[in-house]
């Protein structure tokens, strides 16, 4: 169980909770594929379950009820929003709270785990990390960097939150350090490969906006550059940032596909691999490199910055602030 330090460890509880609980939050949209599984895998530590649905019209809503989960309603902007509206409506009794994908299961070895190591974590340890793999067309993808990804997904009630972002959200920590915990824990979604590729070129349009934001200086970016998560995501937001999406169209999805499949091995997780890091790594990254190119002629002359925005939405039927 490695530690993580932050800066800020002075820590607060709150009160009013009950020691020893969990509470999951699960955003839900027609997942009515994923959320009994996902439900089923927490079972063993989880007291009490809130889904954040969007509008499910799939039998999504009543699968989850079935299995006990108290259902909140919201109307869909992004990751980031939806899953703070939850953190900030949902009546959460329980002294931690785990973030969950509808698609995402918690295995047996971890579960176990957490039945009886988060009550004997020390006052200021506030956070828990996992490791999360990743399955993709049945295979563990084991290689190109993809193994672990280490994610803060268990915290302290009250004391995280989420970053105000379009793409690439994570949760921070208000206070405290957090620690690791190793054990199972599975992105495995069941869709085949047009979701797959349908689902990836709606986020490089999110990601697209997300560096015109900043490229534009249209959000506050403090936070980007001040984040205080597992080293792993700190890393690789620095390099992203500063580094990789300065590169010119095309270099960048090039280099970080060879460095992804020959460099860290991915050539290693077979057909299944080098088909997912041939989409993932190379296909998802060159299309947003293009949608940058895309939308930036689209607000590249226009002078003020409310327009941009205004015009960003006009293109790309997002809800921008």
């Amino acid at each position: 169980m490695a530690l993580q330090n932050l800066e800020n460890p002075v820590v607060e509880k709150p009160n009013g909770l009950t020691p020893g609980i969990v509470s999951v939050i699960i955003l839900t949209h027609n997942e009515a594929h994923h959320i009994g599984r996902a439900i089923d895998s927490i079972k063993p530590f989880a007291k009490e379950v809130f889904i954040i649905d969007s509008g499910s019209s799939d039998g999504t809503i009543d699968i989850a009820a079935a299995k006990g989960a108290r259902i909140l309603h919201n109307p869909w902007k992004n990751h980031a929003t939806q899953f703070q509206w939850g953190l900030d409506n949902a009546p959460v009794s329980g002294e931690w709270i785990m973030r969950l994908d509808a698609d995402e299961i918690i295995e047996n070895d971890l579960a176990q785990l957490l039945t009886s190591a988060l009550s004997e974590l020390p006052d200021d340890v506030t956070g828990v990390n996992l490791n999360r793999k990743h399955i993709f067309m049945g295979r563990w993808i084991k290689h190109g960097g993809r193994y672990p990804v280490t994610l803060l997904r268990i915290w302290r009630t009250g004391l995280a939150h989420v970053e105000d972002r379009w793409m690439d959200e994570h949760i921070i920590l208000n206070s405290g350090r957090a620690v690791t915990f190793d054990g199972g824990f599975s992105d495995v979604n069941l869709g085949d490969l047009s979701f797959f590729t349908n689902k990836h070129n709606k986020y490089a349009t999110l990601e697209a906006v997300e560096v015109l934001k900043q490229r534009y200086q249209l959000i506050n970016t403090a936070e980007a550059f001040q984040f205080q998560g597992p080293e792993q995501a700190k890393r690789k937001r620095v390099l992203k940032e500063r580094l990789y999406n300065k590169l010119p169209l095309g270099l960048g999805p090039i280099l970080y596909f060879l460095y992804r499949y020959i460099f860290q091995l991915g050539i290693l997780d077979g057909k299944e691999g080098a088909i997912y890091h041939g989409l993932q790594g190379l296909w998802y990254r060159f299309l947003v490199d293009a949608k940058v190119l895309e939308l930036n002629r689209a607000i590249e002359n226009i002078p003020e910055k409310p327009a941009k925005v205004q015009r960003l939405k006009e293109i790309t039927g997002l809800k921008l602030n």
